[in-house]
């Protein structure tokens, strides 16, 4: 029976699988689990569409990169959100989901466009074509949020994405896309690397670092998912 004492987190992965949905999120289930949640774990956004469950979790922490998602379950997850449910996710997981759902992607408030590859005669072919150094950068909201307290600008080789947004996130952290003359744009450009959202009596929070399971752990990367998803729980 579950604890009626205990919060509810429902960790939903599956998708691409170059982003290691599942091993992904094995990272960070000790961390909830010694935070006193309850762990529920779904390979679908089927769950989405039980509204009995929904209203019951307090976290829901989503990886999945892409795929589909029926109509009626991104209804449940907004409406579980509007209600009070936390969501929380890091790079493709959140950020470049369920690509042909506006309403998911109003929800989110950002979505992936591209990471930008390195210059043509340094690619090996494989997926380091797109690992560029690169910088996360603390905005002023930043540095005085909770989930960024005591940390600084850091430093990361992996993807670096470039983000469509709207003005209703909050950034945290942003990193810059510089101008190459290989690539068509013609000034830096600013994207958000950390973001909060409020969505009804709800909060989103979104980390676009974490390509893969190395970026997860760094430090830096680490601590901010973990405060992310306690902001962001009910």
């Amino acid at each position: 029976m579950p604890d009626a004492g205990r919060r509810r987190a429902l960790v939903v992965r599956g998708g691409w699988d170059g982003h290691h949905p599942v091993e992904a999120t094995e990272l960070f289930l000790p961390f909830l689990r010694a935070q006193g949640f309850e762990v529920r774990i779904e390979e679908s956004p089927a769950v989405y569409a039980d509204a009995a469950v929904m209203a019951a979790t307090d976290l829901v922490v989503q990886s999945v990169t892409m795929s589909t998602i029926e109509a009626d379950e991104v209804r449940g997850l907004r409406a579980a959100i509007e209600a009070g449910t936390g969501l929380a996710g890091w790079h493709g997981g959140i950020a470049d989901s369920f690509r042909s759902s506006s309403d998911y992607l109003q929800l989110v408030g950002g979505q992936f466009a591209t990471h930008p590859g390195r210059h043509p005669d340094d690619r090996p072919g494989d997926e380091r074509d797109n690992y560029l150094p690169h910088t996360v950068e603390l905005t002023d909201l930043g540095r005085a949020h909770e989930i960024m307290a005591g940390l600084d600008d850091f430093d990361l080789d992996t993807e670096q994405y470039w983000v469509l947004h709207d003005d209703l996130i909050d950034v945290l952290a942003t990193t810059t896309h510089p101008t190459q003359p290989y690539h068509p744009w013609h000034r830096p450009i600013a994207s958000p690397a950390v973001w909060t959202r409020l969505w009804g009596e709800g909060r989103v929070f979104v980390a676009t670092p974490g390509h893969s399971l190395d970026v997860l752990r760094n430090p830096n990367v680490r601590t901010i998912i973990e405060r992310g998803m306690l902001w962001a729980a009910r």
